[in-house]
């Protein structure tokens, strides 16, 4: 299964289903004792009972872009457009078919209230337990979110940083914009679903399948796409749908998943 078959199977269900609202939202954050001011884009698609949403970057999606969008018949979405709209797109129709609430495959992690700082920590620490992390494992972060990059370090892994936007984590590490130099050193993967959403997920895919190494994507963009890619390549997944724990000071969840052996 390829992000691509994804798309052309769903194509197929849809019918005339519509996409009930689209719209963007600019998030942007700088957790307690950091440096980094993190400048996130979504663009958040509903589907009946359901929100799909991937990360994109800055100017890709309009607020015109997502006016026309609204109402329009899902088909529409999935086959043509900016790549992120297409994926969260993909990903409301399939959290609407099959919440993450109702898979027997999950494993709900429920994230304590309170700050976003403590809130972020246990998000990433619940991705780091998902992947293999031990004593000296070389873990390649693509996509770095600093609370993450110490919770690899605190289980005792060697973080390989790469983003497209940061230079430096926050203890002054120098970080990558190049996904191969990371990953053809790595013990294993881990990946943001916003590698879905800018067309570098299927290179890091093949890339992690000719090494033989795992690849994890933690998923607040497409985690419904993520998910349907578990055993076709993905290792696991940690999944937190729309609306993102960073949105609310509650408790809430996410779900971790793991390929069948």
């Amino acid at each position: 299964m390829t992000v691509d078959e994804l798309f052309r199977e769903t194509l197929d269900r849809v019918g005339d289903t519509v996409a009930t609202s689209v719209f963007w939202l600019h998030h942007g954050t700088r957790l307690a004792g950091g440096d980094t001011t993190y400048l996130n884009h979504y663009v958040a698609v509903r589907v009946g009972a359901a929100f799909g949403a991937c990360s994109f970057e800055a100017g890709r999606i309009t607020p015109e872009l997502c006016a026309q969008a609204s109402g329009a018949p899902l088909a529409d979405l999935l086959a043509d457009g900016p790549l992120p709209l297409r994926i969260a797109a993909l990903d409301a129709y399939l959290a609407h078919t099959e919440p993450h609430r109702d898979d027997p495959r999950a494993e709900p992690v429920t994230l304590p209230a309170g700050t976003p700082e403590r809130r972020a920590a246990a998000r990433d620490a619940a991705i780091a337990e998902l992947a293999p992390v031990t004593e000296g494992a070389r873990i390649a972060l693509i996509g770095v979110v600093n609370p993450l990059v110490a919770a690899i370090r605190a289980r005792g892994g060697v973080c390989l940083p790469c983003d497209l936007n940061l230079r430096t984590t926050r203890w002054g590490d120098p970080v990558t914009d190049s996904m191969e130099e990371v990953v053809d050193t790595a013990d294993a993967v881990v990946a943001t679903g916003m590698t879905l959403g800018n067309g570098t997920f299927g290179p890091l895919l093949d890339r992690c399948q000719g090494r033989g190494i795992p690849l994890y994507v933690y998923a607040q963009s497409a985690s419904a796409v993520a998910r349907a890619l578990l055993g076709h390549g993905v290792a696991g997944v940690c999944a937190e749908p729309f609306p993102f724990s960073q949105f609310s000071a509650d408790p809430t969840v996410l779900y971790r998943y793991r390929a069948a052996a």
